[in-house]
């Protein structure tokens, strides 16, 4: 356990701290999270209760319905998992600029220390940078994201073919279940005030009740509980992993695992996943390396950009060659050139670019071959790759539900030559890769991507959603 952890101050612990504090940001799950353990094993050191601490804020850039609903769904699971294993539960709903906005403050302000999770993007990572330096006691940061944990690869990869063989190496000692954790002094002190109650019911109304962007309506593909992550494992496994390796970039054959947003929002660990997928490729007598090389070494390339990029949205962690021939194409033509606003509502004049787009505003995410399409067409159409960036940037903020993700912002990146090698130059992009309409309709079934994604408009349901 201790290869994850990171100490993020050189505060003590607090002899007088009336618990230890879990503060789940990244990992929202009571179950196979490294994080939960280890607050639960210093609690049983120090002979104290747990508390468990999670939050929900109205602050957080283009937080919108979809985001909060997805969030919310999983709450009275995660409180019913904490509570069963006699921990302490708290969640705070942070609905507007009149609520306190020092919660976790008062809360750490008791603690004896504060184990958090450790995760290289968005809120997350500005929490960890500014929140270890702010408090008087013991801050931990505990990997619970990565099979492998990211800060044992010791510096930034240049791509897949550089981490593999350091992922392999060490693989053998990370892939293996994580043993339940428990408590061994039950909470008993009062749940803290500004607790808030969340049942299925009460949701749509804790929704409306913040002060964010209601126009986002919910996915219509993935509720955000724990038991449908589980749900979309088992599909996969039973329905799915046996023609993943020959159909996976083919959208409308749905090959895929559609765990992203799972595995953004910590419903679901890639260490389960990928001890699941192991198991049962082994006993039906499937292959899984391709599953498990997406999940395990091409997964945590991204972490390990975001973890040793100071700014991994930032086009400046291209390699040299890509910025080399963008920055000699800078003043080619585009035509067309699209503004924003026209991308994000499906306004260009690409049948199948403007389908990718409806899935994301629909679904809540895209299928991973058709966006990278979707990327391509961005950089094409927009004045300059900055507005590119921001463009694919802001709909995934806004719309995606495996967005602010290590994933999102390596995967953009890889549309402007991240983790990629010179391709036969040509306008705009140079010697960057470049996606044509004429590949997609040679390699998949244009047709009936289009079909589905009509459907989904026009009725507003989701045949393909998991049951």
């Amino acid at each position: 356990m201790q290869d994850r952890v990171f100490r993020a101050n050189n505060q003590p612990f607090r002899e007088a701290g009336r618990y230890i504090l879990y503060w789940s940001q990244a990992n929202r799950r009571a179950e196979a999270n490294h994080a939960l353990a280890y607050a639960a094993e210093l609690a049983n050191e120090r002979r104290i209760p747990l508390l468990v601490y999670e939050a929900l804020t109205y602050s957080f850039p283009l937080a919108n319905d979809r985001l909060h609903t997805f969030i919310l769904e999983g709450v009275p699971e995660m409180a019913a998992g904490i509570r069963g294993r006699g921990a302490g539960y708290c969640f705070y709903l942070h609905r507007n600029a009149k609520d306190p906005n020092d919660v976790l403050y008062r809360l750490a302000g008791e603690a004896a220390a504060v184990v958090t999770d450790d995760f290289p993007t968005f809120l997350t990572r500005k929490h960890n940078q500014s929140v270890a330096g702010k408090i008087d006691v013991a801050y931990f940061q505990v990997d619970s994201s990565c099979v492998v944990p990211m800060r044992q690869i010791e510096k930034k990869q240049y791509a897949a073919y550089t981490l593999r063989p350091r992922i392999h190496r060490l693989l053998p000692n990370y892939l293996t279940e994580l043993p339940g954790w428990k408590v061994d002094i039950r909470w008993t002190l009062p749940t803290p005030g500004f607790h808030t109650e969340v049942t299925p019911e009460t949701i749509p109304a804790l929704v409306a009740s913040c002060d964010i962007d209601h126009a986002v309506k919910p996915s219509i593909s993935f509720p955000g509980t724990r038991a449908m992550a589980l749900r979309h494992l088992d599909v996969f496994l039973h329905e799915r992993l046996r023609k993943y390796e020959g159909e996976r970039n083919e959208p409308s054959r749905h090959a895929t695992s559609n765990l992203s947003p799972y595995l953004h929002y910590g419903r679901v660990s890639g260490l389960e996943v990928a001890l699941a997928a192991r198991d049962y490729g082994r006993q039906m007598g499937l292959s899984t390396e391709g599953f498990l090389e997406e999940l395990i070494v091409r997964r945590e390339l991204a972490f390990n950009h975001a973890l040793f990029s100071p700014r991994p949205e930032s086009l400046k962690n291209l390699p040299e060659w890509a910025l080399q021939t963008l920055r000699a194409h800078a003043a080619d033509p585009r035509d067309p050139c699209y503004r924003r606003e026209q991308f994000e509502q499906a306004l260009t004049h690409d049948e199948l670019w403007n389908a990718t787009q409806w899935e994301m505003r629909l679904r809540g995410k895209i299928h991973g071959y058709y966006r990278m399409y979707w990327g391509k067409k961005i950089i094409e159409w927009s004045p300059t790759c900055q507005d590119a960036l921001e463009t694919m940037i802001y709909i995934h903020d806004r719309y995606a539900l495996d967005g602010r993700d290590p994933n999102t912002y390596t995967s953009i990146l890889w549309c402007f030559g991240l983790h990629d090698r010179p391709w036969f130059e040509r306008p705009i992009f140079g010697k960057v890769r470049y996606m044509a309409l004429s590949g997609m309709e040679r390699k998949t079934n244009v047709g009936a991507y289009l079909k589905e994604i009509q459907y989904l408009k026009v009725s507003g349901e989701d045949p393909h959603r998991v049951q």
